[in-house]
């Protein structure tokens, strides 16, 4: 029981937005048979409040505590020295702020750029106003029958 109770503290300190129920779940997730008011009572018994406000969780604090999983990608386009025009597909991994380019094309079609880039990515939609954007999902392999036109 000692050890069940120093690792609920342990997930409550280093994750102070999940109440008790998510502590229950993350230790179901581990093998560990506890009771959803055992895990009430550890926090109660140690001030600690075991449904804490949500509400309070800023935007900043979810994308610091989400880093490690968040990529950004977008296309830039740029002119070589020859005058040809290049399409790069580049990510940035938040975490790290690590920038990776995953490939560039001479040519751009957007209905089948995941294919001119898999395996590396295939990503499922366009996003924001970027003048390539798509309101269709893009394949992930190239398909027998055409994919609705952009724009």
């Amino acid at each position: 029981m000692h050890s069940i109770r120093r690792l609920v503290l342990r997930l409550v300190r280093e994750n102070p937005s999940w109440g008790y129920r998510r502590v229950h779940g993350e230790l179901a997730t581990l093998a560990i048979k506890v009771a959803a008011s055992t895990v009430w009572e550890i926090l109660t018994s140690q001030g600690i409040d075991p449904a804490p406000d949500r509400a309070a969780t800023t935007w900043a604090d979810f994308l610091r505590s989400q880093a490690d999983a968040l990529l950004a990608c977008d296309f830039i386009e740029t002119v070589t020295l020859t005058g040809q025009r290049q399409y790069i597909l580049a990510v940035i991994e938040h975490a790290t702020r690590r920038i990776r380019i995953l490939g560039t094309t001479a040519l751009w079609v957007p209905n089948i750029t995941s294919v001119q880039f898999s395996p590396a990515v295939a990503p499922t939609t366009a996003v924001g106003n970027d003048p390539f954007s798509c309101p269709y999902a893009w394949p992930a392999s190239p398909s027998p029958t055409p994919s609705p036109p952009c724009g």
